[in-house]
């Protein structure tokens, strides 16, 4: 355990960010996998309205640095070209 003042209070800052970062990630996931079921169900509609509440969310993602930039540019291009698949 941390014995200086600033070190305890590191730690505290440190697993706030952690849960924070967690459900973020999560949240990111849910809204991807969302989008990828409505594609195997052949839902044009729904995978499109999927995606469009998807991509701000996996941009917000990586503004906060939970995820790279390229990371969430590769995702977003890759589920929108999975929807197109459909249509």
């Amino acid at each position: 355990m941390a014995n200086h003042k600033s070190a305890m209070k590191r730690i505290k800052q440190t697993a706030k960010r952690t849960e924070r970062n967690k459900h973020e990630r999560s949240t990111l996931r849910t809204f991807i996998k969302r989008v990828r079921e409505a594609v195997a169900t052949k839902d044009q509609e729904a995978a499109k309205a999927a995606l469009a509440v998807a991509i701000p969310v996996i941009d917000g993602a990586a503004t906060k640095g939970i995820i790279h930039s390229s990371n969430a540019s590769r995702n977003v291009s890759r589920l929108t070209k999975l929807v197109n698949t459909l249509g």
